[in-house]
């Protein structure tokens, strides 16, 4: 079929490119001494042509990797203290504080639908939507088990202790891929109370909403209106069906092959922060980077690891693709 043409027509070209980079680098060598201007004129030219060779060959593969149908997706995204007590509240605090800041950093829209903090400024959990380009396409990959290694303020001996937090990154639906029947919720509504709304009230604001089919429950009293509060309850119900239908797709789709990246089980650990040896960790893809006062920011380095993250999934990807058509091949 098609998609074996293609596979061919890259190996050519691979094949070829890698033929013309050995070529100049092979003349270069050759070059007499007293050639010592030319030489560096050749190098650099070789050096041109391997970025363009290198970039050429991350264009073919992601034509060839099929984008997935949540790629465009915005998100809902639920932070939970894990283990470690206060101390993992403050941590989920700041890495909400940063996803945050990521969220400007990348011009996208984010709104905390739910909130409940805890006694010393730490956060228990939360929920928030993240609207904007391709947001889901980066987010995805901070969904799993984030751990922290550090001194607690708490902490008066000095040891380090060791924290968790949990991530989940659900895609956000469109009307069109997730329909919801009325008659399959029963809505209810309460008064506020607790430390979880911002605004607790002595109205009947808190809405709880129950998808009777699947028993799945969300639930929301972060606003004074009772209207908003059921249409982010909604949103978040909303997110919640469509992860479990695409679970349920992904369950049987089987690969040995198959890594899923971003989509794995919430008690993966994927991440540690490491304070005392200032390094951030990142388990899938063995890669470490220092600073984390700067990573914190949601900034720049937030974002190149993401990128490091995205185009190993697109590897991942493309050897899945070459597998399955070296199969068919065969059979």
């Amino acid at each position: 079929g098609i998609g074996v043409i293609v596979l061919s027509m890259k190996r050519q070209l691979w094949g070829c490119l890698d033929t013309d980079i050995s070529l100049r680098i092979n003349r270069t060598q050759n070059i007499p001494d007293e050639s010592e201007d030319f030489r560096k004129l050749t190098e650099k030219e070789i050096a041109s042509c391997e970025e363009e060779i290198a970039e050429l060959k991350h264009q073919i593969a992601l034509l060839l990797i099929p984008s997935e149908e949540t790629d465009e997706s915005d998100l809902v995204m639920e932070v939970t203290a894990g283990v470690g007590g206060q101390e993992a509240m403050l941590f989920t605090s700041e890495i909400l504080d940063m996803y945050q800041r990521y969220a400007a950093y990348k011009k996208w829209k984010f709104e905390i639908l739910e909130y409940f903090p805890s006694e010393i400024g730490g956060l228990r959990h939360a929920v928030a939507s993240i609207a904007g380009l391709e947001a889901y396409k980066c987010m995805k990959f901070e969904g799993g088990v984030h751990r922290v290694q550090r001194v607690p303020k708490t902490e008066k001996q000095g040891r380090i202790h060791t924290s968790t937090m949990t991530v989940a990154i659900l895609p956000q639906p469109t009307e069109t891929r997730l329909q919801i029947n009325p008659k399959d919720l029963r809505i209810e509504t309460k008064r506020a109370s607790g430390a979880g709304g911002q605004h607790v009230n002595t109205t009947d604001s808190a809405v709880r909403i129950v998808h009777i089919p699947t028993g799945i429950v969300s639930e929301c009293q972060q606003e004074r209106s009772q209207i908003r509060n059921k249409e982010k309850a909604m949103q978040m119900l909303s997110a919640k069906l469509y992860n479990a239908k695409l679970e349920e797709e992904t369950k049987k789709r089987t690969s040995v092959r198959k890594i899923q990246i971003g989509t794995k089980g919430r008690s993966e650990k994927i991440r540690t922060y490491n304070f005392p040896q200032d390094r951030i960790t990142d388990h899938r893809i063995s890669r470490s980077v220092h600073h984390i006062e700067c990573f914190m920011l949601g900034e720049e380095m937030l974002d190149e690891m993401i990128q490091a993250l995205r185009e190993y999934a697109d590897y991942e990807s493309l050897m899945e693709i070459i597998s399955e058509n070296e199969k068919k091949n065969l059979s």
